[in-house]
């Protein structure tokens, strides 16, 4: 989208407005697929769901490519929003269900890793495909899209399941045989340990696997202390991994970069893909010192580089008459941004929501906590245009600079080390802090 709205808003004559709708529309409709996908991955199993969100994601590339009004093109964002939604709260679920302690962290962030990847191909991509014509170019840019799902819904059913969606649904053996695959050594004491949580005692009202409407009450009506902190916790991480404005630049870096100075497409999509390989790379920095350095550390430190470089980018935009300078200043504070943003809050955010949670309330718990991070994120890419007329764009960075701050102060606080930990250990790890 970050590429092809240069073209569809010269090819269908889009405003800013209808513009900021297109691109962070999906983020309010994919609430509905977010806030149902707990209850699918408890019905359908992780991987069924995984499977019917790449349907959505395949349909949804489809449909973009042969939107012809505004109006189709807002009807196929819907149909993405469905997989991308089901994905983005099953994947990491599936990812901390399936990974041993020792290597979860580096497993759990391969997810944001090749999300990143698949962003830099589509950097990439744009750039190939901005010499077509105006009307055929956005069109084979979200064309494309549809090949990634054919391949990863066919990878899926090859992998198996959670062993803890097995124990919740009473298949014992089968689990036992997922763990001797990934746990060989400890397998009989993790089934073990993910018996006695699936059967530690919860509310009254929820029996038969974790969807129905006693765990709801659990979290929101009658939650226990450590419930509710690590709620807090969890949902909080993921406000603030998109509230210090990551989709402003992801989605938006053209216009910034036309902000500092840059006039051609192609220069423009150029930096766009040295945006996408400073976020791949960075991230798999965090992959490989998640579980050695930590996700306390890690998070800190990028809070504390993002409040830095978004200061920095807002002021190499409030230069009065742009030059070669200070529009490499702003790329470079672009990066920097990036860079730090990927070295903890992209990846490990939703690794250590997920991993948090408890097993009974896990996929209702990652659920909500994402719905709050699309919320977030739709709230940036809708106003962030608007925003920009109001506040000026250098305003607009300062005040994401400030809330990169306070996501400082809020991990400083309140999030305790994980990594290490297994997924049953974190109930007492939080009671007792």
């Amino acid at each position: 989208m970050s590429g092809a709205q240069l073209f569809i808003r010269q090819d269908l004559g889009l405003s800013d407005v209808q513009v900021e709708v297109l691109t962070g529309s999906m983020n309010l409709f994919m609430l509905v697929s977010i806030l149902g996908a707990g209850w699918a991955a408890d019905l359908l199993g992780r991987r069924g769901t995984l499977v019917l969100a790449n349907a959505f994601l395949m349909a949804g590339a489809l449909a973009m490519s042969a939107g012809g009004s505004y109006a189709a093109l807002v009807a196929a964002r819907f149909v993405t929003s469905v997989g991308v939604g089901f994905a983005r709260v099953v994947a990491p679920v599936y990812n901390a269900e399936i990974s041993p302690a020792s290597t979860r962290g580096v497993l759990s962030s391969l997810l944001d890793m090749f999300i990143n990847v698949g962003i830099l191909l589509s950097y990439v991509s744009n750039y190939a495909f901005a010499g077509l014509p105006v009307h055929t170019g956005w069109r084979v840019m979200f064309a494309v899209g549809a090949l990634p799902p054919v391949f990863l819904a066919a990878g899926v059913l090859a992998m198996p399941e959670s062993p803890r969606w097995l124990v919740m649904r009473g298949r014992y053996g089968e689990a036992r045989a997922v763990l001797l695959r990934t746990t060989p050594a400890e397998a009989d004491l993790r089934l073990q340990e993910i018996k006695e949580a699936v059967e530690a005692p919860r509310a009254p009202a929820d029996s038969g696997g974790g969807g129905g409407v006693g765990v709801w009450k659990e979290m929101l009506w009658r939650p226990t202390k450590t419930v509710r902190r690590i709620l807090v916790c969890a949902i909080g991480v993921l406000f603030f991994q998109q509230a210090s404005g990551i989709d402003a630049i992801v989605l938006y870096s053209p216009l910034v970069f036309q902000k500092s100075g840059m006039s051609s497409n192609s220069a423009i999509l150029g930096a766009t893909v040295a945006v996408g390989v400073v976020k791949t790379c960075f991230i798999l920095v965090a992959t490989l010192l998640s579980d050695c350095v930590g996700r306390r550390p890690l998070l800190l430190a990028s809070a504390a580089g993002s409040a830095a470089t978004l200061a920095s980018v807002a002021l190499t935009l409030c230069v009065g008459s742009t030059s070669t300078v200070s529009t490499a200043a702003c790329v470079a504070s672009v990066l920097a941004f990036v860079a730090a943003f990927s070295v903890g809050f992209g990846p490990l955010a939703p690794t250590y929501s997920s991993e948090i949670i408890p097993l009974r309330l896990r996929a209702q718990g990652t659920g909500l906590g994402t719905a709050v991070n699309r919320l977030t994120c739709a709230l940036v890419t809708m106003t962030f245009i608007s925003l920009a007329d109001w506040l000026t764009m250098p305003g607009c960075f300062f005040l994401y600079a400030g809330v990169a701050a306070a996501a400082f102060v809020f991990v400083y606080l309140e999030l305790p080390e994980t990594s290490g930990r297994s997924l049953e250990d974190m109930h007492e790890l939080f009671a007792a802090k």
